[in-house]
C-alpha cells in the first residue's frame, strides 16, 4: 500500500479522504477497491467511527451524486426504489425515483430494516436495476452502495441472510482510533475541517474510465488457482457449515485486478490475494456451532487457512 506507488489520479482519492478522515488509510483503500471493482461494501461497527463521513468523502473525492437511505424498522421498499404517482394533468402514472438513485448509496444502519426492505436495496446491488410496477429502471453508473451495520448483538437488528450478504464484495470494520488519532480528530473539529472544505479530484466520467482499466488488469493462471485452493479449503474445513462459493471466488479475482491497478500494476501478485482474502471471504463463509462455542472467529480461519495453501512462486508479469 505505498502510496508512492499507487495511481496517481486514485492517489489523490487517498489523500482526500485522509483529510476527513485520521488513521484509516486501509479502510480507504479498500472501499476504493470495492468502487474501482464495481463491488460493494458492508461496514459492521459501533456508531461514531467514522463510516458516514468515509463513505461522503469518497463520494465527493469523484463528484459523484451521493444519497444517504436511514434504515428504520417502519421503512418499505417504496422508501428506497421509488413509486408511481398518477399525475392529474398528464392523465398516466409517473415515477417518483427514490434514494437508490445516486452513484454512491449510503444505507445506513441496513440491518434495522425489515428483510423485505433490506431485499429491495440488494435486488439493485446485483442486477443493477430495479423493478417497480412492472416497469425495470436501470441504476446510474457509476453505482457504488456501503451500507452499515450495528453489531448483531444491538438490540433491534435483522441480521442479513447469508444469501445477501455474498452480495457484498467486502465486509470490514472501521474500528477505534488510537489516543493519537482522536486527538487529532479533535483537533480537526475544533477547527472545523469538515467534508464540506473537499474538493473533487476526479470526475465521474473518469472514475468509470479507470473501473474498464482495472478489468484489463492480468492474473496468471497460477494465482487463479490459488484463489480456487483457498476457497475450496473453506469446502472442506471441519470448523465451517458453509464454504465460499464460486461467486465468492469471483469476487476475490476481481478485488485483487483492482487493488493491483490501484496499486499501479497491471498484474496481480498472491500478495494481493493475501491481504484481500479475510475482507473479501470471512462474510461468505459460517461457522459451525462447536466453533462458535470455542469463539472462534472467521477471519481465523481464513488467516488459518492462508498459511497453509501453497503460494505460487512463478513470475506473474503478463509476456
Amino acid at each position: 500500500m505505498n502510496g508512492q506507488q499507487m495511481h496517481p489520479n486514485l492517489r489523490k482519492v487517498i489523500e482526500n479522504i485522509e483529510r476527513v478522515i485520521v488513521g484509516k488509510r486501509k479502510e480507504a483503500i479498500l472501499s476504493l477497491t470495492a468502487l474501482l471493482a464495481e463491488g460493494h461494501v458492508l461496514i459492521e461497527d459501533v456508531p461514531g467511527v467514522g463510516k458516514t463521513m468515509l463513505v461522503k468523502t469518497l463520494a465527493k473525492s469523484v463528484n459523484a451524486t451521493f444519497k444517504r437511505i436511514q434504515f428504520t424498522p417502519d421503512l418499505l421498499p417504496s422508501d428506497v426504489l421509488g413509486v408511481s404517482i398518477y399525475n392529474q394533468k398528464e392523465m398516466e402514472f409517473e415515477f417518483r425515483p427514490g434514494p437508490i438513485m445516486g452513484n454512491i448509496i449510503l444505507a445506513d444502519e441496513i440491518n434495522r430494516t425489515s428483510p423485505k426492505t433490506q431485499s429491495a436495496l440488494l435486488e439493485g446491488m446485483e442486477e443493477g436495476n430495479v423493478t417497480v410496477d412492472g416497469y425495470t429502471y436501470n441504476l446510474p453508473k457509476p453505482f457504488f452502495v456501503m451500507a452499515t451495520q450495528n453489531p448483531i448483538e444491538y438490540e433491534g437488528t435483522y441480521p442479513l441472510p447469508e444469501a445477501q450478504l455474498d452480495r457484498f464484495l467486502l465486509k470490514m470494520k472501521m474500528g477505534y482510533p488510537t489516543i493519537d488519532e482522536e486527538m487529532e480528530v479533535l483537533t480537526r473539529a475544533h477547527e472545523n475541517s469538515t467534508v464540506e472544505k473537499i474538493e473533487p479530484v476526479i470526475t465521474v466520467n473518469e472514475l468509470i474510465e479507470l473501473q474498464e482499466e482495472a478489468k484489463k488488469v492480468f492474473i496468471d493462471e497460477t494465482v487463479r488457482e490459488y484463489i480456487i485452493n483457498i476457497a475450496t479449503q473453506t469446502r472442506n474445513h471441519h470448523q465451517l457449515y458453509l464454504g465460499v462459493s464460486p461467486r465468492g471466488s469471483i469476487a476475490l479475482m476481481k478485488a485483487a485486478k483492482a487493488y493491483a491497478f490501484l496499486n499501479g500494476r497491471d498484474f496481480v501478485l498472491p500478495d494481493d490475494i493475501q491481504f484481500l482474502a479475510p475482507y473479501i471471504l470471512s462474510h461468505r463463509i459460517l461457522l459451525r456451532s462447536e466453533a462458535k462455542y470455542e469463539g472462534v472467529t472467521e477471519e481465523e480461519i481464513i488467516f488459518s487457512i492462508l498459511t497453509h495453501v501453497k503460494v505460487p512462486i512463478q513470475r506473474f508479469v503478463k509476456r
